[in-house]
């Protein structure tokens, strides 16, 4: 999909009671990657926005299917809808690449907070968090789920991927 087709993917409207409905034209799975460094100023932008308790509106997400079925999420959780609304401040949720953005964060703050696989690749500091590159790069570029999720498994087998075809320290080195 080009960029001129994905830049109406979104349409915004705000609710009576100051939630925010977006209705998305691709499906979760069809959202484009993003820059593993714009991810992690996400998640530097959503751990600020948290700490100043810039609580934001519950969000609902339609996303219409080529059959025209739908898929919804729904973010009334306040820490996601403070996370949310840090990524709309920082890139907006009207566009594919903001809302890919947005889904990512919350797609790798959950992978961290349930698969015990990822602790030793983040670092939690009282100032921030040194996330591994691979876990960032898979998070920031694989698919995501039909239900607008990260796929656990496939993330895993990026990460080791990626692990093991790294350099070792003193690889090469001689003995």
């Amino acid at each position: 999909m080009s960029d001129a087709s994905r830049a109406g993917a979104v349409r915004m409207k705000m609710r009576a009671d100051g939630a925010l409905t977006y209705l998305i034209s691709l499906t979760p799975e069809a959202l484009p990657p993003v820059r593993a460094r714009d991810l992690a100023a996400a998640w530097d932008a959503a751990r600020a926005a948290a700490g100043a308790d810039a609580w934001g509106a519950p969000r609902f997400f339609r996303f219409r299917r080529p059959d025209n079925s739908v898929t919804d999420l729904v973010l009334a959780d306040p820490d996601a809808s403070c996370w949310a609304a840090a990524v709309d401040a920082m890139v907006g949720l009207a566009s594919a690449i903001g809302m890919s953005l947005c889904l990512r964060l919350l797609g790798l703050i959950d992978l961290l907070a349930t698969a015990r696989w990822t602790a030793p690749l983040v670092a939690l500091r009282r100032d921030g968090a040194e996330i591994d590159p691979a876990l960032l790069l898979a998070a920031a570029t694989l698919p995501l789920t039909r239900d607008a999720r990260l796929d656990e498994p496939s993330v895993r087998a990026s990460v080791s991927r990626a692990r093991l075809a790294a350099p070792r320290p003193n690889q090469g080195a001689d003995p």
